[in-house]
């Protein structure tokens, strides 16, 4: 086995990896710090199969919120999650196949005051009483009623007051438009229902954080050339792009997706900018110590070969690994 590089590796990966070894196996790699699945859904996957196969942690933005609060908190994923979507009456996703009636909460009224049925603040307290670290709004007007501007800034007042983000599904024409003029704080997905002009995408980059979420667009040509021409615009005005993938939208194995990784590369994120989406501990501040991601093998030579060379990725426990700093 060739000995990698300890610079090289930096400046190809960034600065957070290194060569190294599993100690109890003595196979060799490379280490990196923990990624992040930025959009699951878990009531639509195996979970248990996210850590052996590099996903350490996941933000769930969709689900029971009471089932949520009552997951066992050990173990991995790590779980940080939305509970319900907060929608307009009959708005998305109710009525879906894959969405159960547990999973959404229509918002019927605009009140900021506590306790009033189907109101503002009620849905808020609600998923942030079942420890709920951001409130996702849907704003799908392909597929429904949204939210009133009222009643979506009701929604976002009270998330701030708390201090969560507001994550939202922007779908439809001038939905990225009112996410921003809201004070959406993060979107879902990469925007792919319209191209965005470059006055709008700078607001964007300057207010919010994108989940890119590129590869379910795979069937559909021209979602996709949307989504990744407004992550590359995105990027290229400095906005800040988070790994996410609707992980159990579609017939997809858990773990780390190349495809994603690869339509990642090809908006230009690459390299060191792929491991920052990955290794981002939104909505938290600071990626967990207790394990690493560990990639087994020499380590990718060129940008071009980073996405596939991903797909090997494992976590393994922080005092397994021994890197190779000099």
């Amino acid at each position: 086995m060739t000995h990698a590089d300890p610079f090289a590796v930096r400046e190809l990966l960034g600065p957070g990896a290194a060569p190294g070894r599993r100690a109890l196996t003595g196979e060799h790699g490379t280490v990196l710090p923990p990624f992040t699945d930025h959009h699951v859904h878990l009531h639509l996957l195996d979970e248990h199969r996210l850590a052996p196969h590099g996903i350490a942690a996941a933000v769930d933005l969709g689900g029971d919120p009471v089932a949520l609060a009552r997951r066992p908190k050990q173990g991995f994923p790590l779980l940080s999650y939305a509970g319900a979507f907060l929608t307009a009456p009959g708005g998305y996703p109710l009525g879906r196949p894959w969405a159960p009636a547990a999973i959404a909460r229509e918002v019927t009224d605009a009140s900021t005051a506590p306790g009033v049925p189907g109101g503002a603040r009620t849905r808020v307290d609600e998923q942030a009483g079942c420890g709920a670290s951001v409130i996702k709004v849907a704003l799908n007007a392909a597929a429904g009623p949204v939210l009133d501007r009222d009643t979506l800034d009701a929604v976002v007042s009270c998330a701030h007051e708390r201090g969560l983000p507001v994550v939202a599904h922007v779908e439809g024409e001038r939905m990225t438009r009112l996410a921003l003029d809201a004070g959406i704080d993060v979107l879902a997905h990469t925007p792919f229902s319209e191209r965005l002009g470059l006055r709008l995408m700078a607001r964007a980059a300057a207010a919010q954080v994108w989940i890119s979420t590129l590869e379910i667009h795979a069937g559909d040509p021209d979602a996709a050339a949307n989504a990744e021409a407004n992550l590359s615009a995105f990027r290229e005005a400095g906005g800040r792009i988070l790994y996410g993938t609707d992980l159990g939208n579609g017939d997809r194995p858990a773990g780390v997706q190349p495809g994603e990784l690869a339509a990642l590369d090809r908006a230009g994120v690459r390299g060191a900018a792929l491991i920052a989406a990955l290794a981002d501990p939104w909505p938290g501040t600071e990626a967990t110590h207790a394990v690493a991601t560990f990639v087994p093998g020499e380590p990718p030579a060129t940008l071009d070969e980073i996405p596939a060379w991903l797909a090997a990725a494992t976590v393994v426990p922080e005092e397994e690994v021994v890197r190779d700093e000099h």
